[in-house]
């Protein structure tokens, strides 16, 4: 069976410890042509939902792959190890809501393992899965193994998925919650772009005056200005400062905008 070329790697683990890298060398040492990808490991610790936006709004623009996302407060515990085959690409990592965006962004589950081969996975940290589980799994698929061979197939209805994002529309007004909050502060919004059609060319957020913008220099510095960004969402940011601070919210917030 066929492999992939590339691995990507997203995680919580920072850059101060030796996690990342015992995951680098991990893969390394299985399949040492294999080049790896580091999406990001600056999600905040913990923060499945993050992971799971930042993951999906980029595996687009990836070669085809083996991409692994570890963001896992559950690790050690009944949560599931998972592999994920979509017409883009295989997803490996845990059970918890992180992968099934990205699945959806490369059109869709076809198949699912749960890993689980003793064959495999020999020795496993209780508190470390990406170097003993994710990291050893998504080496051994680059290089063409079946998902069968890491363990038992299993529905994708099953799988653990995020709840939905708050999107409420009425007349005049929306509210969608907080879905990320960017290196720069911008806010962005779990509305897709195409509210923007309800926005007039003023627009109050939060009880704040903005701008409908195409950019960020379309605001006054210093002023919000609300527009679509490069991932298709409602977004809101300040011309030369933070969204964020200025609005006092973060992911999980509802922001209100008439």
């Amino acid at each position: 069976m066929p492999g992939y070329p590339w691995i990507s790697l997203t995680t919580d683990y920072g850059r101060s410890d030796g996690f990342v890298a015992a995951c680098h060398g991990v893969i390394a040492r299985s399949a040492p042509a294999v080049r790896v990808i580091d999406v990001t490991h600056l999600i905040p610790a913990g923060d499945v939902v993050r992971g799971a936006a930042v993951l999906a709004q980029t595996v687009g623009y990836l070669p085809p792959a083996v991409h692994v996302a570890v963001v896992d407060p559950g690790v050690g515990t009944a949560r599931r190890g998972i592999a994920l085959r979509t017409p883009g690409g295989l997803l490996v990592g845990p059970d918890n809501g992180l992968l099934t965006w990205a699945a959806t962004a490369l059109g869709g589950v076809t198949e699912a393992v749960e890993l689980t081969s003793s064959d495999w996975f020999p020795e496993v940290s209780r508190t470390f899965h990406g170097r003993d589980v994710f990291a050893p799994a998504a080496a051994r698929f680059a290089l063409g193994a079946a998902l069968t061979e890491a363990g038992p197939v299993i529905d994708p209805a099953g799988l653990v998925r995020l709840p939905e994002p708050v999107v409420e529309r009425g007349d005049g007004w929306l509210a969608a919650e907080v879905l990320t909050v960017d290196h720069f502060g911008n806010v962005q919004l779990a509305a897709p772009g195409s509210a923007w059609e309800r926005l007039g060319p003023a627009v109050r957020v939060a009880g704040r005056t903005a701008v409908r913008g195409g950019t960020f220099g379309d605001a006054p510095p210093g002023h919000l200005v609300v527009y679509v960004d490069s991932a298709d969402r409602l977004a809101v940011a300040v011309n030369g400062g933070r969204a964020a601070d200025v609005l006092g919210v973060g992911p999980g917030d509802v922001l209100r905008l008439e």
